[in-house]
């Protein structure tokens, strides 16, 4: 499908924070399940897949007028990982920060023009940082809180979940 780079797409207002609650029906993740220790390495299982994802002849065309392109979803994918390591950075560092507001709808206004190549080596990059901040926690680091501004509570256990679900579920989203 041929949609102009500035078409946008319907922003997903959804709270997902009920994926640290119950398994994901579509992507099949229970982000529950996964230990803490786990956490970097189902991250780093993830990665190899945008390669592919982001090699296809056609990763930058939209499968409808409602749907992000496989690239427009890694470069989705780049930005939560960089997100989620800066937020995870946060709550080890400062007591319950409240996390800095993240607009992904602006964020995806230049998402369309990216070079597929360049996209999967900075989410490669971006995703083997997280992990290697994951692997990185102690366990007296694991329950240390952050908020964000919607009152949204997390601990640095529970934002890896929720990091690794969207990973996983972006994953899922493009068939990778």
């Amino acid at each position: 499908m041929d949609i102009a780079p500035d078409d946008a797409i319907a922003p997903d207002t959804k709270d997902w924070t009920w994926v640290l609650e119950r398994p994901c029906p579509q992507c099949g993740l229970d982000a529950r399940a996964v230990e803490p220790e786990d956490l970097g390495a189902g991250l780093r299982d993830l990665l190899p897949r945008w390669q592919s994802v982001l090699g296809r002849p056609d990763a930058g065309e939209r499968p409808d007028a409602a749907t992000w392109s496989p690239l427009e979803y890694g470069c989705h994918v780049r930005d939560v990982c960089r997100l989620m390591r800066t937020r995870l950075d946060a709550v080890l560092r400062d007591d319950d920060p409240v996390f800095a507001d993240w607009d992904q709808d602006a964020a995806a206004a230049g998402y369309a023009g990216a070079g597929p190549a360049a996209v999967w080596r900075e989410l490669a990059d971006a995703g083997t940082d997280l992990a290697a901040a994951l692997d990185a926690l102690r366990p007296e680091q694991r329950d240390r809180p952050g908020r964000r501004s919607d009152g949204a509570t997390f601990t640095a256990t529970t934002l890896g979940r929720y990091a690794l679900h969207e990973v996983a579920h972006h994953t899922w989203d493009v068939r990778g």
